[in-house]
């Protein structure tokens, strides 16, 4: 049986970031660049105004009179109809070029008008005062953003900025869902005698949305060979399947077998953590335009779903998208006594004590009692999960050790 670590890297090696496409700049927050963005001009494309005030040249003020006659008014958008004149000023906007020959922007609080003159309050004026030079920020041909890069708010004001409308991107993942068991109803009905509504899959889609570009929940699959396998057919055409219940070693636990009839290839089958220990993962058959789904069997107790996500199944979402598969956890302070099976890699839900927070020292956490992998409500009040190896049984208050953060 593999260790966790184990599992994740044959995970990992079977998950490849999907082709790029071409999108919309507007529709591309969040998704990763699969270009390098290059400027198509210089920015600024002239000598820019940074204050309102006037525009002079430094040269008319390294001795007295510091007094300019005024010349042209330029706003922004406009475009100056002359060079700047000896002795002269310019009335200018922020914004705004400079006419040729300024160098210069004095600030309108640092002058004071008389008649079609202006006197100069500021008597060291040097070349540069207020003015952003052609080309500083950016010149034309300059890489911009590399590919690779997620598009945040303002990369994306960068691209329209160098006329970007479309941009090329990887896509998010498609997911499917798909929930079974004979003893699930659907969330909105009550449940009969022996039967459970469907929580996994609402909760499971809470975490999936954002990730994806499609996300798909089945009907509910009864555990029956021919309908599971007619149920999980349409599903094998998304980027990655997740496949609850039915994984374990139960008569009813149909999943593996059916999923190999379907020509999805077997990678592993349970792994030493707890909950989760009955996972299920596989790689279906290749399609004409991109390889063949990753499928993960999850089994059926919340808790087991919720660890398995995101150990596992986060991590492939954001390598399919593009991105690096990202290590979520961080180190915290025990602050009881804690133990588990050794035998397995065990996650427990933890709450952070808010109230002890020391600035510069690991978070302290503490376990919250619960019932075992079917009690959602345990992960539904705690911060995150402790991570405790299977390399001992114990481990002492005040001991560091990983957690795995919910929020």
């Amino acid at each position: 049986m593999l260790s966790m670590n184990e599992a994740l890297v044959r995970v990992l090696e079977q998950a490849r970031a999907l082709r790029a496409v071409d999108c919309d700049l507007e529709s591309a927050l969040g998704l990763t660049l699969a270009q390098d963005v290059v400027a198509d001009a210089d920015q600024p494309p002239f000598d820019k105004a940074l204050v309102d005030g006037y525009a002079v040249r430094s040269v008319d003020l390294v001795r007295p009179p510091f007094r300019l006659e005024l010349g042209e008014t330029i706003l922004a958008g406009q475009i100056p109809q002359r060079p700047l004149g000896d002795r002269e000023a310019a009335t200018i906007t922020t914004g705004a070029p400079l006419p040729p020959g300024a160098d210069a922007v004095i600030m309108h609080e640092r002058t004071r008008r008389i008649g079609h003159t202006i006197e100069i309050e500021e008597h060291e004026i040097k070349p540069g005062l207020n003015r952003l030079p052609q080309g500083k920020v950016y010149r034309a041909d300059d890489r911009l953003i590399p590919s690779g890069t997620r598009l945040t708010p303002a990369t994306l004001g960068v691209l329209a900025a160098v006329g970007a409308a479309s941009v090329r991107v990887i896509p998010r993942p498609r997911v499917a869902i798909i929930p079974t068991g004979d003893e699930l109803v659907d969330f909105r009905q009550p449940p009969g005698p022996g039967r459970i509504r469907n929580s996994n899959a609402v909760m499971l889609r809470g975490f999936v949305d954002g990730l994806t570009s499609e996300t798909w929940t089945s009907p509910i699959l009864g555990d029956e060979p021919e309908a599971l396998k007619e149920g999980l057919r349409p599903a094998l055409d998304f980027d990655v399947v997740l496949v609850m219940g039915g994984v374990s070693a139960g008569q009813k636990d149909l999943v593996p077998h059916t999923l190999e009839a379907l020509n999805v290839r077997p990678i592993f089958h349970k792994i030493r953590i707890k909950p989760g220990k009955p996972l299920w993962f596989g790689v279906g058959s290749p399609r004409a335009d991109r390889p063949g789904p990753l499928v993960f069997g999850l089994p059926g107790n919340p808790l087991s779903v919720l660890v398995n996500f995101l150990v596992f199944v986060r991590p492939v979402l954001h390598v399919l998208a593009g991105a690096a598969a990202d290590d979520d956890r961080i180190e915290v302070r025990l602050a009881t006594r804690v133990s588990h099976r050794n035998t397995l890699t065990t996650y427990l839900p933890a709450r952070i004590l808010r109230e002890s927070l020391v600035p510069g020292e690991p978070l302290r956490v503490e376990a919250l009692d619960w019932s075992g992998s079917a009690d959602l409500l345990s992960a539904a009040v705690a911060d995150g999960f402790l991570i405790l190896p299977e390399v001992k049984e114990t481990y002492e208050a005040g001991e560091i050790v990983g957690f795995l953060p919910l929020r």
